[in-house]
């Protein structure tokens, strides 16, 4: 019976100027990246979404 193991990574961003450094670190990760789930927030006089952060789930090999 084998036992995985996980790593979750939290990162912060902007989406409309932080693509190239989420690809730089998804790039630098070891493992299997399993999921990548985003929190999302409302403004609440505009309604617009916006993301705040990303929570990155890597299988450790």
């Amino acid at each position: 019976m084998s036992t995985n193991k996980y790593r979750v990574h939290r990162f912060d961003l902007r989406m409309t100027v932080d693509q190239s450094k989420l690809e730089q670190f998804l790039n630098s990760l070891e493992g299997e990246i399993i999921a990548i789930i985003p929190n999302t927030t409302v403004t609440p006089f505009t309604w617009a979404t916006r993301v705040d952060f990303l929570l990155i789930v890597e299988k450790l090999i």
